[in-house]
Order: structure tokens, then sequence, then C-alpha cells
């Protein structure tokens, strides 16, 4: 079975990014959480640029992927689950909580080091929070990312299955959490007891740096309770709410592709952003 799901798993990727973008999508059309202030479809198509220029770009680089260092870490049986006999179940779950955790905590160190900041930025500049938003990221930030991955694989040694199962969870999550989508409150409150939700989630997206530093989670939603920066609500309202960066203002250069890989080398970082998450009470 983990045979057949490795020799499949680009597909099963492909078929996952695909599904859950167009579930959300039509979700977003008939359900939507907030009004949009941009044209979508403009938006929509330098996104999803960004998200193909990245997939070449880590093709090119790393053929092998997360899956194939996995399985470098097995033969070669480096890594500390590597070293004692768990049984295939609990390496699996200690795995997947472990990649995730390790996701929550690149996604602080992108905040709080301000050379990452810049890179970070693209993906909090977008002026709206939809589905779309979920895959914008700087390619220079897709790379470090990466590298940072392939270090805890190799450091952890999780099985090849726990690494596609993360990585397929990774990219749906992500796709998930980013939607303008409405739901019932109290189907809300039940799913951010364990997963981040779109309005948890969206409350990173204000343009307020308090809200901004927090709810880094992107996956499962404990992380952010268990290490404080975890925050409810904006302050604002959902509805009220202005997502974006302060510094940047203009479609121009937050919503098309040259201005979304130019934005890390604009302007000034005068200080950590993360320092300032204090400055309001939760």
């Amino acid at each position: 079975m983990t045979e057949f799901i490795q020799s499949h798993e680009p597909a099963m990727r492909l078929g996952f990014f695909f599904g859950i973008l167009a579930t959300m999508a039509l979700w977003e059309i008939l359900a939507p959480r907030r009004k949009l202030s941009l044209p979508k479809a403009a938006r929509w198509a330098n996104n999803l640029a960004i998200v193909f220029l990245n997939s070449f770009l880590l093709r090119f680089i790393f053929p092998l992927g997360a899956v194939g260092v996995a399985l470098l870490a097995y033969e070669n049986e480096w890594g500390v689950l590597n070293q004692f006999y768990i049984p295939d179940a609990a390496a699996l779950v200690v795995s997947v909580m472990v990649l995730d955790l390790a996701i929550y905590l690149q996604h602080v160190m992108f905040h709080a080091i301000p050379v990452l900041w810049r890179l970070h930025r693209v993906h909090h500049a977008d002026l709206d929070f939809d589905v779309a938003t979920g895959a914008r990221f700087h390619p220079i930030e897709i790379i470090l990312s990466m590298v940072i991955k392939f270090a805890v694989i190799l450091v952890l040694g999780p099985p090849v299955l726990a690494v596609i199962i993360f990585e397929i969870l990774l990219s749906t999550a992500s796709m998930f959490n980013h939607s303008n989508v409405r739901m019932p409150r109290s189907l809300d409150r039940l799913l951010r007891s364990m997963i981040v939700t779109p309005d948890m989630h969206r409350v990173h997206h204000s343009i307020l740096d308090h809200e901004t530093n927090s709810n880094f989670g992107f996956n499962l939603s404990w992380w952010d309770r268990l290490l404080d920066t975890y925050r409810d609500q904006p302050e604002h309202g959902h509805q009220k709410m202005t997502i974006g960066i302060r510094e940047f203002r203009q479609p121009r250069q937050t919503e098309r592709l040259w201005g979304m890989l130019t934005i890390p080398f604009a302007g000034k970082v005068t200080g950590y952003a993360i320092n300032r998450r204090w400055n309001s009470s939760k």
C-alpha cells in the first residue's frame, strides 16, 4: 500500500490541490464570509502564476522532494525515529505532529527575523483573503522552507507515508484556512478545537501588528494555544477588519506577479514584526 501511494504521490498531491481549490472556490461563491475589495480574476491569475513558478523551481532545484529525502533517511537509518523500534501507527502520528510543529515554528521565525519577514510579506500583502492567498509565497521563501523541511526530516527520520500525508495536509489545510467562506459559529468552534479554521487564520492577515503576529498555525490549532500566540477574534470584527500590510496598499504591486516578486526588496523593515504583538490585549 505504501509503495503504491509513494509511486503515485505527485498525482495524488496534484489531485488534492485542485480538488480542494475547486471545492473552496465554490464554497466562497455560495457562502462568502467577506466582500472582496478587488476583482477576483486578476488576483487569481497572478496568485496562481506565482504558484506555478514556485512549482517549477522546486521540481528543478529539488527533484527528490520531501518524500525522496524521507526515503533516503529511511534507507540510511538517519533520524531519531530510525534509531528505535516504534509501532508504525505511533511513528506516523508522532511524525505528522512534529512536522506540523516545525511548520508553526518556521512561520514564527519568518515573522521574527527581519530578512525573512521581507520574504513573507509577499504572502501577507494580498489585499484580499481567499483560497488563492493560501498558496501565494515568494519563490525564495518556498526554497528556504523546503530546505528547512528537509533538515527536519533528516533529523526526525519519519516514515515515508507520514511525509506524504503531511505534504497533502499542508497544502490542503493552507487553502482551507485561507478561504473566504462562511460557516456556522458552532461549527467553527468545534473545528478550531483541533484544526485552524478560516476565521481563526484570517486574524493573522489583519493589518494590525498585534493580530498579524498571532494564530501562526497552518493545520493543528493546538500550537497557538499552547505557546500563547492564539487570538480568538479580530478586534474590529471579520467584516470590518483590514486585510494586508500597512506599507503595501497599491494593487499594481501587491496583486501583480512582478510586483509580488519585488516586495522583499522594497522599503525598510524597521523592527522585528513579532515584537509588536504585545501592543494590544488579546
